[in-house]
């Protein structure tokens, strides 16, 4: 009997105000301080130490929920979860039960090359509520003992709780790679899952369907909880294979009775038995005695009107706009700061596509023809050629010299057929490097195709009286050795030459 997939997840984003949750505490990272330096009796949790809201944590809760189209209530209050581990000093979390500051959202985002294919998805959100992080244990490498780092305790962190809607792991995988952009676009936090600010638990369970693809039973087998995925490959990687051990348990008469929680193995590339699953009753929540519930009224359209355009929006408006590729739109996008260079090229490329002097097409076809040729050259160049350099040099487009205006020149003067994509590479390079005008480093460097028709035919002839077995061949019909001749005129030139020039002169000289 076939089975299909139910995933929802829980994500814990750590939200990147000055201080924490509940203190004045610096909200470092890990590793930016020595342990149990960033701390004080209201997050050790001392007797008497009486917590205070961080009023920046609440406005990026509700920054998020506005941009995951969450429901912002007038009133949220605080709850204490009553737990007892090493790293939770107090015995109790202060968290969110049942007025969290955002409910009811949804997340639309793109899944790419699956199988079958469901590109476009929604998920609901059912929750993002806002709780204090516990601390970090750390054990010793004799496996003797535990210490504790209580820096990262109650650090502020957003919980986002997603209806069981993915069907894939690939759609969860999307999904977490989205939120960690509109995260990062909105500035509530760096979401980097490699480092901790992104942790993410999967929920799973699978479910028999019939022949139409439909499920054969209303109620839900139990869930198993995913702990310890720390990367979108691992989140991918481990709901595989839960899938398919929960799928040999069922088809094998020993499916699971209880929800249960499982730890992620990296290096097994298996998860793990922890412990059952506890319910929201074994954590005996009750209100937080000394935060007093918070009236969102105002904030709410505080915070809305600084919302600012989203990612997904972003990628549709500058492929509709400025004619760029999924590929390319999806590159500009996740790397911060290229999608606003991008725009500032491609508007300095403005009267280039507006004017026009040919008169055998309408005005409109043009221009789309025009932003088409130069979308397509501007984000190759951008998203493979800068990018490349960048990367090499270990920079960003924050450190870049190039000014967009003087980018969009160079890539007028490709368009001009005035240099040729190999000395283009080294153009490029020299004006990242300098930040000056392409124009003078074309010619200071002699990198221009410059070459008048005269000189290009007399070197053309040189090559091939040099080479007249392949001149030979040419003529037999063997149309590869034409590019041969046209790469061996490029490179006697170094460059100079127009190959599609260089291209009809071998043809006119050899007789083809």
């Amino acid at each position: 009997m076939p089975y299909a997939p139910i995933i929802g997840l829980e994500i814990h984003v750590q939200l990147k105000t000055a201080s924490k949750m509940f203190c004045s505490c610096a909200n470092v990272n890990d590793g930016e301080a020595e342990p149990n330096t960033a701390i004080c009796p209201v997050c050790t949790g001392h007797p008497g130490a009486l917590p205070a809201l961080n009023r920046q944590a609440l406005e990026y809760a509700v920054l998020a929920g506005l941009a995951l189209h969450c429901r912002i209530p007038d009133r949220a209050k605080f709850d204490r979860k009553n737990y007892f581990y090493p790293d939770l000093p107090k015995g109790y979390q202060i968290s969110q039960f049942n007025l969290p500051v955002c409910a009811e959202g949804t997340f639309d985002f793109d899944v790419a090359d699956q199988d079958p294919p469901r590109n476009r998805v929604r998920v609901g959100i059912t929750r993002a509520h806002l709780e204090e992080d516990a601390a970090k244990n750390m054990h010793t490498p004799d496996g003797k003992s535990t210490l504790v780092d209580y820096n990262r305790g109650g650090t502020p962190l957003l919980e986002i709780v997603t209806e069981p809607d993915f069907k894939s792991p690939a759609e969860a995988k999307a999904f977490l790679q989205e939120l960690r952009l509109l995260l990062r676009r909105i500035g509530v936090s760096d979401a980097d899952m490699e480092k901790g600010q992104m942790r993410c638990d999967a929920n799973v369970s699978i479910i028999p369907i019939g022949q139409d693809g439909l499920p054969t039973q209303e109620t839900l087998n139990p869930k198993i909880e995913v702990k310890n995925v720390n990367s979108f490959r691992a989140v991918e990687r481990a709901l595989a294979y839960e899938i398919e051990r929960q799928t040999d348990l069922y088809e094998s008469n020993t499916p699971p009775v209880t929800g249960a929680t499982r730890g992620w193995d990296e290096n097994k590339g298996a998860t793990v038995e922890q412990r059952t699953k506890e319910g929201a009753a074994d954590y005996r929540y009750f209100p937080e005695p000394d935060l007093p519930p918070v009236d969102l009224v105002a904030l709410r359209e505080k915070m809305r009107s600084r919302l600012p355009e989203l990612p997904d929006a972003t990628r549709r408006r500058i492929m509709d706009e400025w004619g760029f590729s999924e590929s390319d739109a999806r590159f500009l996008i996740s790397n911060e700061g290229w999608a606003d260079y991008a725009e500032q090229v491609m508007g300095e490329l403005g009267g280039w596509i507006e004017a026009s002097d040919d008169q055998t097409k309408s005005g409109g076809d043009i221009v789309q023809e025009r932003k088409a040729k130069l979308a397509k050259l501007t984000g190759g160049w951008l998203t493979s050629k800068l990018a490349g350099l960048l990367a090499e040099r270990n920079k960003t487009i924050k450190d870049l010299k190039l000014s967009a205006e003087d980018f969009a020149e160079f890539i007028h003067l490709l368009l001009a057929g005035e240099i040729n994509s190999a000395n283009g590479l080294r153009l490029l390079a020299l004006m990242a490097e300098t930040g000056r005008d392409p124009s003078q480093l074309m010619e200071e460097h002699n990198l221009g195709q410059n070459m008048s028709d005269a000189d290009l035919e007399r070197e053309v002839r040189r090559i091939v009286d040099a080479n007249p077995k392949q001149a030979d061949e040419l003529r037999a019909g063997k149309q590869n050795v034409l590019m041969w001749f046209v790469g061996g005129v490029m490179k006697a030139t170094e460059g100079r030459a127009n190959p599609e020039k260089a291209k009809e002169l071998v043809k006119k000289v050899i007789g083809v």
